[in-house]
């Protein structure tokens, strides 16, 4: 169970990922095959897709999986590293945290309009921002609290350049 809890985003990416890949070659077999298909595969399949990329999305953050260019950084004292890690993560909270609130808003304005082919409300949709980005945040959050735990351990150690 802890596993689970550990690797859940990764676990709900993938559940979606790969509904997204069977409802497609569902609708593929019955098209070819069977000569019909299924009228909302795509609307089914594009919805599992963007909620797949948004909670992947927090779940390659979580582990620092993210593409970074630390050429600046590296020109800098191992001993900054940790600050320079600090501004960016408040830097990510900062503004995963007005994309958390700009979908709350835009949920909030979405959630009457129907879908065009299901015809569920498009906040089932929308969701799926509010969620990747309010995880990136609580991520980013967490990331802070760890940097202000190792500057506090390298100034206890009396560590000023390494």
């Amino acid at each position: 169970m802890n596993n689970i809890m550990k690797n859940l985003e990764e676990y709900v990416s993938g559940f979606f990922l790969v509904a997204t890949v069977l409802i497609v070659i569902l609708n593929v077999i019955l098209r070819y095959v069977f000569n019909t298909g299924l009228y909302w595969v795509e609307e089914a399949a594009t919805t599992c897709f963007i909620w797949s990329v948004f909670i992947g999305v927090s779940a390659a953050y979580k582990h620092q999986m993210h593409i970074g260019i630390d050429m600046v950084t590296k020109l800098l004292p191992k001993y900054f590293h940790v600050y320079v890690s600090l501004f960016i993560n408040i830097l990510m909270i900062l503004i995963n945290g007005y994309i958390f609130y700009l979908s709350i808003v835009f949920i909030r304005a979405s959630y009457i309009k129907p879908t065009a082919v299901l015809g569920i409300s498009s906040a089932w949709v929308s969701a799926s921002i509010l969620a990747g980005f309010g995880l990136v945040t609580f991520h980013a959050i967490r990331f802070s609290f760890q940097d202000i735990i190792k500057i506090k351990n390298q100034k206890m150690m009396g560590v000023t350049d390494e």
